[in-house]
């Protein structure tokens, strides 16, 4: 899912964490090597083969800043490494999905600038010889799983791409990430989202106008998630603390096309409205760089 404005400068915004184009050397392929090795346990029988769907029951994935994926759960065993890939100036690696599995991509620092970026509770740009990487994994359940951020619901998936930023967490914070099956008749249960018939078909690497989204602090996910899909954004969700009540919605962080440390926010950062960057205003968006939720914890 997925007039030109004046941009924005990151530096001034307290809630900016997208950051400036990196060159990877040497060493890459090391790095992606120790990111897997920490990610899939295995089955208690020391085996990795797919699970019977009809028994997925839940799968948990744990995550700081700096990586380390650790996957545990019922149905660890439906989990199999996807990749891990560098990625700059805040936009999403393309990772393959196979029909029929659901493709959850954690988006990390790397090396030794990670501790300084993540370093305390306030956001900030990170160093420019820091890279972020995205770790990605397929799960092997054909049925509906939901997702929840530490421990507060997101939404409802099925052969979908869910997507989760934890560049701008503390040292030592770490971001849970739950797919559980839905068991019994119980209420919440899964039922297909609306159709999103406007948005398919369009080119997912030309800029393109969107509309900003009303967007309330303290609203529910599941609305908000739903304006920004009518924009035909791809959305990726951080969880921090905030003051919005746990579980809802912080904010919404918009990226502008044109430069990759320039983005918006809805409702503003405290109070201050940007000059032609409020809710129902036209901007460029980037389709390769995906709009965060943040979630308050």
């Amino acid at each position: 899912m997925h007039a030109h404005q004046r941009t924005h400068d990151a530096r001034t915004h307290p809630y900016l964490w997208l950051r400036h184009p990196v060159t990877l050397v040497g060493g890459a392929t090391a790095l992606v090597a120790a990111l897997l090795a920490t990610g899939c346990d295995s089955a208690p029988d020391g085996t990795t083969g797919v699970a019977d769907d009809s028994a997925f029951s839940t799968v948990r994935f744990e995550l700081g800043p700096r990586g380390g994926v650790q996957v545990s759960g019922a149905s660890r065993d439906a989990v199999a490494p996807a990749g891990a890939h560098p990625v700059s100036a805040g936009r999403a690696h393309a990772f393959d999905r196979p029909d029929g599995r659901l493709l959850v991509v954690l988006r990390h620092w790397s090396g030794p600038g990670a501790e300084r970026a993540s370093r305390g509770r306030v956001p900030r740009l990170p160093p420019l010889d820091a890279a972020a990487v995205e770790t990605a994994f397929l799960v092997d359940t054909a049925n509906w799983v939901r997702a929840d951020l530490d421990g507060h619901p997101l939404q409802w998936l099925r052969r979908d791409t869910i997507r989760i930023d934890t560049t701008n967490v503390a040292t030592g914070d770490t971001t849970h990430l739950t797919l559980s099956a839905p068991h019994g008749g119980r209420d919440g249960q899964p039922t297909p989202p609306a159709g999103n018939r406007p948005c398919e078909g369009l080119d997912d690497w030309a800029t393109r106008d969107a509309v900003l989204p009303e967007v309330e602090a303290g609203a529910p996910v599941a609305d908000v998630l739903a304006r920004l899909r009518k924009q035909c954004l791809d959305v990726r969700y951080a969880s921090l603390p905030g003051s919005a009540r746990p579980g809802t919605v912080e904010r919404v962080l918009v990226p502008l096309a044109g430069r990759a440390d320039a983005l918006v926010a809805v409702p503003p950062v405290g109070g201050v409205e940007l000059p032609g960057r409020t809710a129902g205003s036209t901007v460029l968006v980037d389709p390769r760089r995906p709009a965060t939720m943040v979630v308050a914890r």
